[in-house]
């Protein structure tokens, strides 16, 4: 079986060529106009990034893959779906705030943002999918109306499936607030109380009201935690831990067949950029410290392959002294798994390759 081919780009630049040519150039060279977006609806998904976090991707990124859509007689939009956790983008309105307070408007980008799940996050498209765990998956309407479907991602750390690429980009991302508790449901942390500081951050960012105080240490309480892991991110003192139970296999699962459900029946193409690479998600209000040193630019029409390739690149780098990856015990030869002990990104993949989405085997084209 032909490997997957995945194009690459360093982040080198000179007088003549800076890194948004660097970036038409890849997705050009990758096969992005191979697609027919003749008069297409095509919707690009990414990450707005939360207020407060400046290591999502400039907008200055979104403009390149807009204008050469246009170019090719698409019509592009960018989109991403209501979150499912307190914060700035959980419903279309304080996310539109948000996304054009984060530089992504009309203007800078060249395309207007639609939120995919609409107002409340109930805007969605049932797609029928023969999923190990979902029959239906719940995807916001905006994407599936969509003709062709363009991933563009920030490559990162997350707290529960290890890392943060394309498959969660699209999977996570383009489900439904009911699709996004699907896949979590299944994810239910734990607080260690001998470690609760009781500060409170825990419950501060909890959407679902679950957890409480008895005996000033904080409880979660599993019957309305949806298992979003956000409070595991946000505690100070690590005391919030995710449970010892396969759920992050299930989540990674999950988000493998909500990424079928979104590009199985249209053209996709998808891009990563792996740079300002934090150990956590670009849905914090902060980010830490990058674990690993700027990398590159990288594009495939397989979306296992690209993550893959992004992995292996990434594993290959040194760790930045004084991040979070610096203070963990460095026994597993992975930086994702060194950072997040608890879950097993390959879990995501895998399934991914089992569902036929793409393959881990790649051949690397540089450029």
């Amino acid at each position: 079986m032909e490997k997957s081919k995945v194009y690459f780009t360093n982040l080198r630049a000179d007088i003549n060529n800076n890194l948004l040519q660097k970036l038409e150039k890849l997705i050009k060279t990758a096969g992005i106009g191979n697609i027919d977006m003749k008069n297409k609806y095509v919707a690009i998904k990414i990450h707005f990034g939360e207020p407060g976090n400046l290591a999502y991707l400039r907008p200055n990124y979104a403009k390149v893959v807009v204008d050469t859509i246009k170019a090719l007689g698409g019509k592009p939009f960018l989109t991403d779906a209501n979150t499912l956790y307190v914060g700035r983008r959980k419903n279309a309105l304080d996310h539109l705030d948000s996304a054009y307070e984060n530089g992504y408007n009309p203007f800078t980008t060249g395309c207007h943002v639609i939120i995919a799940d609409g107002l409340k996050g109930t805007d969605e498209t049932l797609v029928p999918i023969n999923g190990e765990y979902v029959k239906e998956a719940k995807i916001g309407r905006a994407v599936m109306d969509a003709d062709v479907f363009i991933s563009l991602s920030h490559f990162k750390g997350h707290e529960a499936t290890g890392f943060g690429g394309t498959l969660k980009n699209i999977g996570m991302g383009c489900g439904s607030r009911a699709g996004k508790m699907e896949m979590h449901s299944s994810g239910k942390p734990f607080v260690s109380t001998d470690t609760c500081i009781s500060c409170g951050a825990c419950a501060k960012n909890c959407a679902h009201s679950a957890i409480s105080f008895p005996e000033k240490k904080a409880v979660i309480d599993h019957n309305r935690c949806v298992g979003c892991g956000r409070c595991i991110g946000v505690c100070p003192v690590d005391a919030v831990n995710a449970a010892v139970d396969e759920a992050n296999d299930i989540l990674n699962k999950k988000i493998a067949e909500y990424t079928l459900a979104v590009i199985q029946d249209k053209p996709n193409f998808h891009i990563n950029l792996v740079m300002d690479v934090s150990p956590f998600c670009d849905c914090h209000a902060e980010n830490d410290l990058p674990i690993i040193p700027d990398i590159g630019m990288f594009a495939s029409f397989d979306p296992v392959a690209l993550d893959m390739a992004c992995v292996d690149a990434a594993n290959q780098q040194p760790v930045i002294q004084g991040s979070y990856l610096s203070d963990k015990e460095h026994i597993h030869h992975d930086h994702f798994i060194s950072t997040h002990p608890d879950t097993n990104w390959e879990v995501c993949l895998d399934h991914a390759v089992k569902l036929g989405i793409g393959s881990k085997e790649y051949e690397l084209i540089e450029i």
